[in-house]
């Protein structure tokens, strides 16, 4: 039961009877407690009241309360020098600050205060900035560390961020004043060094370049600094923003576009070239193939009739008069073949007989009507196809014809 639960017995007050006062004891009274049973641990008499009288004297401290004394400032020596060092980080013990050593990732005890240790994270990223800081999300600009001169005598305002990590703590404690600082500095010596011996394309071009010759300049210098370099390694450098001064930022623009147009027209003018060149190589190829295709037929067909004449004048030599009529019917057979129109001459007589061909067979006339018969010679009578063979005497006019 709670001691001010009602009912009951009403002095449960845990503080003790006090003469029916409420409220906490008295500081003055605790104090006098305590230093009593202190006292007592240590051989001392009670507080203020008749007691035991220590064998070393009044107030005295016994050979038990030194022993635990000792014991204790002892223990607590001995907790005072433990120290932990995480798995990313490592220990930089100091004698009287000056660096004896480092230690790895575990406990470890060193006997202070002789002895001190600084904990270094090694494995952290840590990012520089320079030519501007960013807090709390938003971002100024530091004017003497952003604008840089060029080659070609313009101003650029440039920013980089420089990441870094600790690979050497007693470096990084004891070689240089302020790191972070230094590598800042560092970092803008280099940029404003590279920047210098470049033209005002590196806003727009070669930013990859700029930020490897940047990396390696500047690990360089902060190997110089001190004994063995400042302790940094410089993991990336990254070009956040470059453009020229507000001032020309306009004129800048208008360059830029210019010349992202030209790149523009040289890429379709080489998509242009893509397209027609092959069309146009495939045209020059079938003509070339069409061209030696022609030769070889001309030159086949000229070959054929060499051998064909050779043929024929080796059957002229064995027989002159059969060769001669022979190629006298096939010349005639070949004109005739390709002609409607054919003229006969009569033996015994002048008239000359005409045969329209193509009115015999039944071809149509160019009007489109068919028609049929035969027209003779010179006199202008005509016949039909059966009864052509009658008189041909019509004609008036007399043709004469040698024969052979």
């Amino acid at each position: 039961m709670a001691w001010n639960q009602p009912g009951g017995n009403g002095n449960r007050d845990p503080w003790g009877d006090r003469g029916g006062q409420q409220g906490p004891p008295d500081l003055d009274e605790v104090l006098r407690k305590l230093k009593d049973n202190l006292g007592k641990l240590f051989g001392g008499g009670g507080g203020g009241g008749g007691g035991t009288v220590s064998p070393i004297g009044s107030g005295g401290i016994g050979g038990a309360g030194l022993l635990v004394v000792a014991l204790v400032a002892l223990l607590g020596w001995g907790l005072w020098g433990l120290y932990i060092v995480e798995e990313p980080e490592q220990g930089v013990v100091l004698r009287f600050g000056k660096f004896v050593g480092l230690t790895e990732p575990g406990p470890h005890w060193i006997a202070r205060p002789f002895y001190d240790v600084e904990v270094v994270d090694v494995s952290a990223i840590h990012t520089a900035e320079v030519g501007f800081r960013s807090a709390n999300g938003a971002s100024s600009s530091i004017a003497h560390e952003s604008l840089m001169l060029t080659k070609d005598e313009n101003i650029i305002d440039i920013k980089f961020a420089v990441l870094y990590r600790i690979n050497s703590p007693d470096k990084y404690l004891f070689n240089v004043l302020d790191p972070d600082n230094a590598l800042r500095q560092a970092t803008e010596a280099a940029v404003r060094e590279i920047v210098g011996r470049s033209t005002l394309d590196v806003i727009t071009e070669g930013r990859a370049e700029v930020s490897s010759e940047a990396r390696t300049l500047i690990q360089d210098i902060l190997n110089r600094y001190g004994d063995g370099g400042s302790g940094l390694f410089i993991t990336g450098v990254n070009m956040q923003d470059a453009q020229p001064p507000r001032e020309v930022q306009d004129a800048f623009e208008d360059a830029v576009r210019a010349r992202e147009d030209e790149e523009r027209f040289k890429n379709e003018a080489r998509a242009y070239a893509a397209d027609i060149l092959p069309k146009a190589r495939g045209d020059a190829n079938a003509i070339v193939e069409a061209a030696r295709a022609y030769e070889a037929r001309v030159i086949a067909a000229a070959e054929g009739e060499t051998d064909r004449f050779l043929e024929v004048l080796a059957e002229y030599h064995k027989a002159p008069e059969v060769t001669r009529q022979r190629l006298y019917l096939e010349a005639v057979e070949s004109v005739m073949a390709n002609t409607s129109k054919v003229l006969m001459d009569v033996e015994g007589g002048n008239n000359l007989m005409y045969l329209p061909i193509d009115k015999l067979v039944g071809r149509p006339d160019e009007d489109g009507s068919d028609s049929s018969g035969a027209q003779f010679g010179s006199g202008g009578s005509s016949a039909t196809g059966s009864n052509y063979g009658g008189d041909l005497t019509g004609g008036t006019t007399d043709r004469s014809r040698s024969r052979e």
